[in-house]
């Protein structure tokens, strides 16, 4: 059964970022007492990068760092020290400080190949989550954002890898920006045990309305819904003030 989305309207992004990072901290505690440790898909853009300096900051108690295991949910198709690298922003934010080397798994998007360098990371998922033929990860934790146009992680509208269902990881190619963009798959996003949408800002408001009110849309982001897991959307109130119910907080 899919996951219904819970939303919750902050007052300001400020409170958004740590609404998000104490939700971080208490899936982080949980899955390190469940199954000793916490894995994490990251998100790019600016929403997240608050996020992620809020958490390398040291202000958030209790969060268990040295079990914590990043990946990313999609990646630019640039070098690790390129101003687009989704890579280099988390570096930067200062959140990989706070964990083993070893516990962050880049994609190694410098690959002249797209596609090598998806196959790649689909190979480094299998072999850490010790997935056999067909089978799909369960990240504890998969944060996302909302574009303009309704995309989530690189899953563009009328994009190929919208219909994937084999890979965990493929080169997408996106004509707007004449790029290939790598990105995880829906069903690595929809095994996830929470998904997390973080959106902030006025000029999302509309994208907001329309994903989680018009069921017809059919945009990339309405289709990222876990089968068994949380779908958690963390909104500032301007970015959720084109919706029907307005409430400082509030779950649907």
């Amino acid at each position: 059964m899919l996951s219904r989305p819970e939303i919750r309207i902050l007052n300001t992004a400020a409170e958004l970022f740590q609404a998000a990072a104490s939700e971080f901290a208490t899936l982080a505690s949980q899955a390190v007492q469940s199954n000793g440790r916490f894995t994490v898909a990251l998100s790019g853009g600016s929403t997240p990068k608050s996020l992620y300096a809020l958490l390398a900051s040291g202000s958030i108690p209790n969060i268990p760092w040295e079990k914590i295991f990043f990946f990313f949910g999609d990646e630019r198709f640039v070098p690790p020290d390129h101003p687009d690298s989704n890579y280099r922003m988390a570096r930067e934010a200062g959140l990989f400080s706070k964990v083993p080397e070893g516990n962050v798994f880049r994609v190694h998007a410098e690959d002249k190949d797209a596609n090598d360098a998806a196959r790649a990371y689909d190979q480094a998922l299998r072999k850490f989550f010790g997935l056999q033929s067909g089978e799909f990860p369960r990240f504890d934790l998969v944060l996302l954002g909302l574009g303009p146009d309704g995309h989530t992680a690189s899953l563009f509208p009328g994009t190929a890898a919208l219909n994937e269902q084999r890979s965990l990881v493929v080169a997408n190619w996106v004509d707007k920006f004449q790029t290939y963009r790598l990105t995880l798959t829906l069903p690595v996003l929809n095994g996830a045990a929470c998904v997390m949408f973080l959106v902030s800002g006025a000029d999302k408001a509309n994208i907001v309305r329309e994903v989680l009110e018009n069921e017809n849309a059919n945009l990339p982001s309405q289709q990222a819904r876990p089968a068994d897991g949380r779908l958690l959307w963390l909104l500032d109130r301007a970015a959720g003030s084109g919706l029907s119910h307005i409430g400082t907080e509030f779950t649907v």
